[in-house]
Protein backbone atom coordinates (compact mmCIF):
# COMPACT_ATOMS: atom_id res chain seq x y z
CA UNK A 1 0.00 0.00 0.00
CA UNK A 2 2.71 2.44 0.83
CA UNK A 3 4.91 1.58 -2.37
CA UNK A 4 1.77 2.09 -4.45
CA UNK A 5 1.03 5.49 -2.68
CA UNK A 6 4.44 6.50 -3.00
CA UNK A 7 4.01 5.39 -7.03
CA UNK A 8 1.22 7.66 -6.83
CA UNK A 9 2.78 10.92 -5.52
CA UNK A 10 5.61 10.49 -8.15
CA UNK A 11 3.47 10.24 -10.84
CA UNK A 12 1.48 13.04 -10.30
CA UNK A 13 4.54 15.08 -9.74
CA UNK A 14 6.36 14.03 -12.74
CA UNK A 15 3.43 13.64 -15.58
CA UNK A 16 0.97 16.54 -14.40
CA UNK A 17 2.54 18.48 -17.11
CA UNK A 18 1.61 15.67 -19.97
CA UNK A 19 -1.81 14.61 -20.09
CA UNK A 20 -1.86 11.89 -21.92
CA UNK A 21 1.15 10.44 -19.90
CA UNK A 22 -0.55 11.14 -16.62
CA UNK A 23 -4.39 9.88 -17.15
CA UNK A 24 -2.39 6.39 -18.67
CA UNK A 25 -0.14 6.61 -15.68
CA UNK A 26 -3.52 6.56 -13.17
CA UNK A 27 -4.55 3.58 -14.98
CA UNK A 28 -1.56 1.73 -14.82
CA UNK A 29 -2.56 1.90 -11.19
CA UNK A 30 -6.10 1.60 -11.16
CA UNK A 31 -7.45 4.63 -11.83
CA UNK A 32 -9.10 5.05 -15.00
CA UNK A 33 -9.67 8.12 -17.13
CA UNK A 34 -13.87 7.23 -16.19
CA UNK A 35 -12.78 7.10 -12.99
CA UNK A 36 -11.14 10.31 -12.47
CA UNK A 37 -13.89 12.20 -14.58
CA UNK A 38 -17.02 11.33 -11.78
CA UNK A 39 -14.42 12.15 -9.39
CA UNK A 40 -13.73 15.25 -10.69
CA UNK A 41 -17.33 16.28 -11.60
CA UNK A 42 -18.37 15.68 -7.85
CA UNK A 43 -15.44 17.87 -7.00
CA UNK A 44 -16.60 20.49 -8.91
CA UNK A 45 -20.34 20.39 -7.99
CA UNK A 46 -18.76 20.58 -4.38
CA UNK A 47 -16.79 23.60 -5.25
CA UNK A 48 -20.18 24.91 -6.55
CA UNK A 49 -21.80 24.27 -3.28
CA UNK A 50 -18.86 25.85 -1.02
CA UNK A 51 -19.20 29.08 -3.60
CA UNK A 52 -22.78 29.25 -3.03
CA UNK A 53 -22.35 29.60 0.49
CA UNK A 54 -19.60 31.89 0.35
CA UNK A 55 -21.45 34.26 -1.85
CA UNK A 56 -24.22 34.02 0.83
CA UNK A 57 -21.89 34.89 3.36
CA UNK A 58 -20.72 37.70 1.64
CA UNK A 59 -24.23 39.08 0.61
CA UNK A 60 -25.12 39.05 4.21
CA UNK A 61 -21.75 40.94 5.71
CA UNK A 62 -23.00 43.52 2.97
CA UNK A 63 -25.92 43.45 3.69
CA UNK A 64 -25.08 44.31 7.69
CA UNK A 65 -22.84 46.87 7.03
CA UNK A 66 -25.18 49.01 4.34
CA UNK A 67 -28.23 48.65 6.80
CA UNK A 68 -26.95 49.72 10.19
CA UNK A 69 -26.14 53.10 11.82
CA UNK A 70 -23.14 54.23 13.05
CA UNK A 71 -21.16 51.59 11.61
CA UNK A 72 -17.72 51.36 12.07
CA UNK A 73 -16.26 52.20 8.85
CA UNK A 74 -12.52 50.65 9.19
CA UNK A 75 -14.38 47.52 10.45
CA UNK A 76 -16.88 47.29 7.51
CA UNK A 77 -13.80 47.45 5.23
CA UNK A 78 -12.30 45.06 6.71
CA UNK A 79 -14.98 42.69 6.59
CA UNK A 80 -16.41 43.20 3.48
CA UNK A 81 -13.07 42.71 2.24
CA UNK A 82 -12.38 39.54 3.83
CA UNK A 83 -15.32 38.38 2.29
CA UNK A 84 -14.72 39.40 -1.19
CA UNK A 85 -11.27 37.66 -1.18
CA UNK A 86 -13.15 34.73 -0.52
CA UNK A 87 -15.67 34.43 -2.77
CA UNK A 88 -13.16 34.89 -5.04
CA UNK A 89 -11.21 32.13 -3.91
CA UNK A 90 -14.31 30.04 -4.61
CA UNK A 91 -14.81 31.57 -7.57
CA UNK A 92 -11.05 30.74 -8.80
CA UNK A 93 -11.98 27.19 -7.52
CA UNK A 94 -15.23 26.23 -9.40
CA UNK A 95 -12.96 27.82 -12.59
CA UNK A 96 -9.96 25.34 -11.96
CA UNK A 97 -12.28 22.32 -11.03
CA UNK A 98 -14.12 22.84 -14.16
CA UNK A 99 -11.18 23.02 -16.10
CA UNK A 100 -10.10 19.60 -14.77
CA UNK A 101 -12.84 18.40 -15.66
CA UNK A 102 -12.06 19.48 -19.25
CA UNK A 103 -9.19 17.64 -19.26
CA UNK A 104 -9.97 14.03 -18.31
CA UNK A 105 -12.93 14.55 -20.53
CA UNK A 106 -11.02 15.10 -23.55
CA UNK A 107 -8.38 12.54 -22.66
CA UNK A 108 -11.28 9.81 -22.17
CA UNK A 109 -13.07 10.75 -24.88
CA UNK A 110 -10.42 11.32 -27.67
CA UNK A 111 -9.48 7.33 -26.64
CA UNK A 112 -12.10 6.10 -26.80
CA UNK A 113 -12.77 7.42 -30.38
CA UNK A 114 -9.10 5.65 -31.16
CA UNK A 115 -10.55 2.56 -29.90
CA UNK A 116 -13.29 2.19 -31.70
CA UNK A 117 -11.31 2.45 -34.89
CA UNK A 118 -10.00 -0.86 -33.63
CA UNK A 119 -13.18 -2.94 -33.92
CA UNK A 120 -13.91 -5.72 -36.56
CA UNK A 121 -16.86 -6.67 -35.21
CA UNK A 122 -19.08 -4.32 -36.90
CA UNK A 123 -22.20 -4.54 -34.14
CA UNK A 124 -19.90 -3.48 -31.19
CA UNK A 125 -18.37 -0.54 -33.30
CA UNK A 126 -21.89 0.37 -34.17
CA UNK A 127 -22.85 0.03 -30.16
CA UNK A 128 -20.21 1.86 -28.88
CA UNK A 129 -20.26 4.31 -31.66
CA UNK A 130 -23.64 5.25 -30.48
CA UNK A 131 -22.63 5.23 -26.14
CA UNK A 132 -20.05 7.39 -27.24
CA UNK A 133 -22.17 10.39 -28.97
CA UNK A 134 -24.67 9.84 -26.00
CA UNK A 135 -22.43 10.63 -23.03
CA UNK A 136 -20.53 13.02 -25.13
CA UNK A 137 -24.19 15.13 -25.55
CA UNK A 138 -24.80 14.49 -21.48
CA UNK A 139 -21.36 15.64 -20.82
CA UNK A 140 -22.28 18.93 -23.29
CA UNK A 141 -25.11 19.71 -21.75
CA UNK A 142 -23.22 19.70 -18.34
CA UNK A 143 -19.91 21.72 -19.12
CA UNK A 144 -22.72 23.92 -20.53
CA UNK A 145 -24.45 24.46 -17.09
CA UNK A 146 -20.92 24.40 -15.12
CA UNK A 147 -19.49 27.05 -17.54
CA UNK A 148 -22.81 29.25 -17.23
CA UNK A 149 -22.62 28.90 -13.50
CA UNK A 150 -19.05 29.97 -13.75
CA UNK A 151 -20.03 33.08 -15.82
CA UNK A 152 -22.54 34.12 -13.08
CA UNK A 153 -20.11 34.62 -10.78
CA UNK A 154 -18.24 37.50 -12.67
CA UNK A 155 -20.37 40.43 -12.11
CA UNK A 156 -21.52 39.26 -8.29
CA UNK A 157 -17.67 39.34 -7.81
CA UNK A 158 -17.15 42.64 -10.01
CA UNK A 159 -19.64 44.34 -8.05
CA UNK A 160 -18.07 43.27 -4.76
CA UNK A 161 -14.39 44.75 -5.88
CA UNK A 162 -16.06 47.92 -7.18
CA UNK A 163 -17.43 48.74 -3.78
CA UNK A 164 -14.86 47.56 -1.44
CA UNK A 165 -12.58 49.51 -3.29
CA UNK A 166 -15.26 52.73 -3.36
CA UNK A 167 -15.59 51.75 0.66
CA UNK A 168 -11.61 51.51 0.76
CA UNK A 169 -11.28 55.11 -1.05
CA UNK A 170 -14.14 57.09 1.02
CA UNK A 171 -13.94 56.13 4.04
CA UNK A 172 -16.95 58.20 5.60
CA UNK A 173 -20.60 57.68 6.18
CA UNK A 174 -21.21 59.33 2.94
CA UNK A 175 -19.89 56.22 1.41
CA UNK A 176 -21.76 53.77 3.37
CA UNK A 177 -25.03 55.63 2.09
CA UNK A 178 -24.04 55.24 -1.37
CA UNK A 179 -23.61 51.50 -1.47
CA UNK A 180 -26.96 50.98 -0.35
CA UNK A 181 -28.17 51.53 -4.02
CA UNK A 182 -26.02 48.59 -5.26
CA UNK A 183 -27.13 46.45 -2.43
CA UNK A 184 -30.63 45.66 -4.30
CA UNK A 185 -28.65 45.20 -7.62
CA UNK A 186 -26.26 42.74 -5.41
CA UNK A 187 -29.53 40.30 -4.27
CA UNK A 188 -30.68 40.05 -7.85
CA UNK A 189 -27.06 38.97 -9.02
CA UNK A 190 -26.44 36.59 -6.41
CA UNK A 191 -29.59 35.25 -6.95
CA UNK A 192 -29.40 34.58 -10.53
CA UNK A 193 -25.29 33.04 -9.78
CA UNK A 194 -27.37 30.56 -7.21
CA UNK A 195 -29.88 29.83 -9.43
CA UNK A 196 -27.20 29.20 -12.03
CA UNK A 197 -25.15 26.92 -9.96
CA UNK A 198 -28.26 25.14 -8.51
CA UNK A 199 -28.88 23.85 -12.13
CA UNK A 200 -25.41 23.03 -12.75
CA UNK A 201 -25.02 20.83 -9.63
CA UNK A 202 -28.55 19.01 -10.41
CA UNK A 203 -27.03 18.33 -13.89
CA UNK A 204 -23.74 17.02 -12.51
CA UNK A 205 -25.17 14.59 -10.17
CA UNK A 206 -27.67 13.47 -13.23
CA UNK A 207 -24.38 12.61 -15.50
CA UNK A 208 -22.47 11.18 -12.27
CA UNK A 209 -25.61 8.70 -11.63
CA UNK A 210 -25.96 8.03 -15.34
CA UNK A 211 -22.01 7.08 -16.10
CA UNK A 212 -22.36 5.28 -12.92
CA UNK A 213 -25.42 3.65 -13.92
CA UNK A 214 -23.75 2.09 -17.49
CA UNK A 215 -20.77 0.77 -16.44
Amino acid sequence: MKSRLLLILSLTAILAGCSSAYYNAWEKVGFHKRDILVERVEKTRDSQEDAQEEFKDALEQFGSIVTLQNTDLKQAYDKLSSEYENSQEAAQEVTDRINSVESVASALFSEWEAEIDLFENADYKRTSTAQLRETKSRYDGMLTTMRRSEQSMAPVLKTFRDNVLFLKHNLNAQAIGSLKGEFASLQDDISVLIREMNRSIAESDKFIAELRSST
